[in-house]
């Protein structure tokens, strides 16, 4: 057996024979090729090569005394997938290369070799090989990085995860609260992952991207012949979730028909599909929603009983301008995940764009920055995110630093709170969206207040 000097650059070919001849030819061959060789005259020491050099490819006989080529290049894959396996033989037949090519084989080649043949065969063999590990080494990263995970470190975060880490391994209903962009269905899957379905599916429902007319059989399903069109049966949403999870987003947006099934299903925990038996629900349900709740019972526009079914614990997912610290955490994790998923050098972030950034309000919260540094990602042509790649709006914000408002003791409730609306309208410029969501309350109320101050003002 031979080895060359270790070089990280050269090809390593491992060449596998019991005719010394044959291999000592082959060896000379791709040394005048400049590849690295090895050499072995059985599988036993072929495999021990393999575990401890780094092989590119292996050329290995295919009628071999003891254990033969196919078994070795069976032997081969299991232990390294990635090594690409050329055979050779003198007693090539159809059926044995169709054996050797479902076994995984790059190539077969018949003896008397060729010298352009075979070097062409290697070299292929092993630039498929160096894509094939590239490929995957970058879905490794891409896997990584795109899982979607809640990142921050700032106390109000932490209070989030605790409650939640808390809730996670019990049955019980979680509710989760928030703006629109703050990473509810983040919440929800990580209690799922931190609960015992954690092995089960994780299936996720926006209730208000399907319309109201067919969202009752897409969560229920349906027996054939229920309807119209129903020509087959099809599952619905809570039988795909069984054993696991079943997240309602939006859940403020389902109409009252709906809301009586639902209810039906966290009470008893069981429902009918369309046309169809009773089903016995196995999932756990969480639900999320950047309504006021409390308002739309209030309003007869949701089931008070579904309500306090549902929130059983409450999460609120805190808004990004309570949480400025982190920022950055957030603007390198999107940058991580967008230069790797647009074959770029990892960018860096300037000061200045950094300042821009925890300056904005974010009134679309971490959904809006992440969209914001993926387009600096696409769009920038330097090394580094600055403030010329952000967007003007952001570019030219300034952080909303209010005065402190002052009341004398007696004040009513009501005038504080015109108060601090009217101070806040005044730092958004009149912007009620923006002034809503800094204040954490919706704009309808904002209406409301501003309305009823008028009146009281006109008598």
């Amino acid at each position: 057996m031979m080895a060359e000097p270790e070089s990280r650059d050269a090809l390593t070919v491992l060449v596998v024979d019991d005719d010394r001849s044959n291999v000592e030819s082959l060896e000379r061959i791709f040394q005048r090729e400049g590849m690295r060789i090895l050499s072995a005259n059985d599988a036993k020491t072929a495999l021990e090569f393999v575990r401890t050099h780094r092989v590119n490819v292996v050329v290995t006989d295919l009628m071999m005394p003891g254990t033969t080529g196919l078994d070795l290049l069976r032997a081969v894959k299991q232990l390294s997938p990635e090594v690409e396996v050329v055979l050779m033989t003198a007693y090539g037949t159809v059926e044995t290369a169709v054996s050797a090519m479902r076994d995984g084989a790059y190539d077969f080649v018949e003896k008397p070799l060729k010298r352009h043949a075979i070097v062409k065969s290697v070299r292929k063999a092993a630039e498929r090989g160096r894509l094939l590990a590239e490929n995957q080494s970058l879905k490794a990263e891409i896997r990584i990085l795109t899982k979607r995970e809640i990142v921050g470190n700032s106390p109000v975060l932490r209070r989030v995860i605790e409650v939640a880490t808390q809730a996670a391994p019990s049955t019980a209903t979680v509710l989760v609260l928030g703006e629109s962009g703050t990473g509810k269905e983040l919440i929800a899957r990580y209690i799922h992952e931190r609960s015992a379905r954690s092995k089960g599916p994780f299936v996720a429902v926006n209730c208000a991207a399907i319309p109201e007319s067919i969202l009752e059989s897409e969560l229920f399903g349906y027996e054939r012949g229920a309807f119209t069109g129903a020509v087959a049966k099809k599952e619905g949403r809570f039988a795909k979730a069984g054993g696991g999870t079943l997240f309602l987003d939006e859940i403020g947006e389902l109409s009252p028909q709906v809301q009586v099934k639902l209810l039906r299903v966290v009470q008893e925990g069981e429902y009918e599909p369309l046309g169809g038996n009773t089903v016995r629900s196995d999932v756990r349900l969480l639900a999320a929603t950047n309504r006021d709740l409390i308002t739309e019972v209030k309003e007869g526009r949701f089931r008070e009983d579904l309500y306090y079914r549902l929130n059983v614990v409450a999460v609120t997912s805190p808004p990004l301008r309570s949480r400025r610290e982190d920022i950055p955490l957030l603007v390198d994790h999107f940058l991580a995940l967008y230069c790797a998923k647009n074959g770029r050098a990892r960018m860096r972030v300037s000061a200045g764009a950094l300042e821009k950034l925890a300056d904005y309000a974010w009134p679309g919260n971490v959904r809006e920055l992440e969209n914001v540094v993926e387009r600096a990602v696409v769009l920038s042509r330097g090394e580094e995110l600055t403030e010329r790649d952000l967007p003007d709006g952001i570019a030219e914000a300034k952080r909303i630093d209010a005065e402190p408002i002052t009341f004398t003791v007696g004040v009513t409730l009501d005038d504080v709170e015109n108060r601090v609306i009217k101070e806040t309208l005044r730092h958004t410029r009149g912007d009620k969206t923006l002034a809503a969501q800094l204040l954490g309350i919706s704009a309808r109320t904002i209406y409301r207040r501003l309305d009823g101050a008028a009146a009281e003002s006109d008598e």
